[in-house]
């Protein structure tokens, strides 16, 4: 009687490297790096801050600020990743944001800000629903949809502003609303820990080296916060489980992968898609009535372009809801030194981004130095870049208003030009696709 016998599986070399976690060979950040660079920044804030004397830079007035302007930009980036993990492109969140602002505003001075909410996150998903109809049902070009939702959002919110708000002798002209402003709505309550928020207080006044910036941070978060703001963490939190840790989440983004695989499994790729647009536009809508509701009004143009950033923290954070919600406190606490600080605050900055320039050259260096192409090249270029900064904060004072403005932005461009090597964005997002190709 004869036996077969298969044959056994080759073993690794004994001295072989072990495989990366990550594509490309390269390290993914645990939670205790991320912590530690969070600490490190900390530190480092807190040196600028003694080093310059602007104390703006670290109080808690600079961080309940930078909060509320990176909520907005945060739930438009969250928006964007919900999107383009079901492998569609969404570039009209600007758009749907606009829809969001002008529901709230409508809404709001009628029945108030909770209501003004709930207005704001349809409105948002109806520009969503629209942008499936177009790019999933029809197949028009995903950014050619994109762009068209953002006109058309701002064509009608302004004509639906001059036809509700702005009417002679409407109701809502006479409460105060005009053809580019709704009426006000009542103020949405906020929360605070009663005793830690004053007890932070106390010991951010004394301007202790890192214990009173630490102070400053704490009591941001713990004082007069919007119920939005607590929202807003809890879709962040939520996104992730949903879309990491659940059967809906593994399908949704197999749609983004590759939907002819998914469908060969019995998943509706379409089904998938118009449920990620549609949670798409409610979050950006979401994000556009936060900023109606804080100001207690709809205003022509309130969105200043924060879709748009939105999109870039979605890229910067890799498309992970922790990435986007650090590319999102970023860009708004660069946006807080321009409205809280003014041109001093953002010249002692200066010093902050040079010292980051030096860390990023001499990594760019090492990564040079085992063979990296390119690096070497880049850690010039940031090191000649940090070196300029150097000297313009040295021979001025402050920086121009004209350069306070563009902060934002220019954050933006930097951010993203650094973070482009380790990006990966899911496999099939922006391509065509047609039910049943995979038959």
């Amino acid at each position: 009687m004869s036996t077969t016998s298969t044959p056994s599986k080759p073993s690794a070399p004994k001295n072989a490297p072990a495989a990366s976690s990550s594509a490309g060979g390269k390290r993914k950040l645990s939670y205790p790096v991320v912590l530690l660079l969070i600490a490190g920044g900390l530190l480092l804030l807190s040196l600028v801050r003694v080093v310059t004397g602007d104390v703006q830079l670290s109080n808690s007035g600079q961080f309940s600020t930078a909060i509320a302007a990176a909520v907005p930009i945060g739930l438009a980036g969250l928006g964007g990743l919900w999107a383009e993990r079901a492998g569609v492109i969404n570039i009209g969140l600007e758009g749907m944001m606009m829809l969001g602002t002008f529901g709230a505003g409508w809404i709001g001075w009628q029945y108030g800000p909770w209501a003004a909410v709930l207005a704001g996150i349809a409105g948002g998903a109806l520009g969503g629903l629209l942008h499936a109809l177009a790019t999933v049902t029809f197949g028009v070009d995903h950014i050619v949809s994109g762009v068209a939702i953002n006109i058309l959002a701002l064509g009608v919110v302004r004509y639906l502003a001059k036809l509700w708000f702005g009417a002679d002798g409407s109701e809502a002209a006479k409460a105060g609303g005009n053809d580019k402003q709704s009426p006000p709505m009542d103020n949405m309550p906020s929360f605070t820990v009663p005793g830690l928020a004053d007890g932070l207080g106390s010991i951010e006044k004394h301007h202790w080296f890192l214990v009173s910036d630490l102070a400053g941070i704490l009591r941001a978060v713990v004082s007069e916060v919007s119920w939005v703001t607590v929202l807003t963490v809890v879709l962040f939190v939520g996104s992730f489980f949903v879309l990491w840790r659940s059967p809906f989440g593994l399908r949704l983004r197999s749609c983004g992968e590759n939907p002819v695989a998914a469908e060969s499994l019995g998943v509706n790729v379409y089904t998938y898609k118009y449920a990620a647009l549609i949670i798409s536009g409610a979050l950006a809508g979401l994000g556009g009535a936060f900023l109606a509701v804080g100001v207690h009004f709809y205003q022509e143009n309130q969105t200043g372009g924060r879709g748009y950033i939105g999109l870039a923290t979605m890229i910067f954070g890799n498309w992970r809801p922790g990435g986007v919600a650090m590319g999102a406190g970023l860009f708004g606490f660069m946006d807080a030194l321009r409205v809280v600080g003014g041109g001093a605050t953002v010249h002692a900055m200066l010093l902050l981004m040079a010292v980051l320039l030096v860390a990023l050259a001499v990594w760019k260096f090492r990564a040079g130095l085992r063979g990296a192409r390119g690096a070497r090249v880049q850690a010039a270029v940031a090191l000649v870049i940090a070196v300029l900064l150097v000297l313009w904060y040295a021979l001025t004072d402050t920086v121009a208003l004209e350069f306070v403005e563009m902060t934002p932005y220019v954050t933006t461009l930097l951010v993203l030009s650094l973070a482009a090597q380790r990006l990966r964005a899911p496999r099939a997002v922006g391509k065509p696709y047609r039910r049943g190709e995979g038959t």
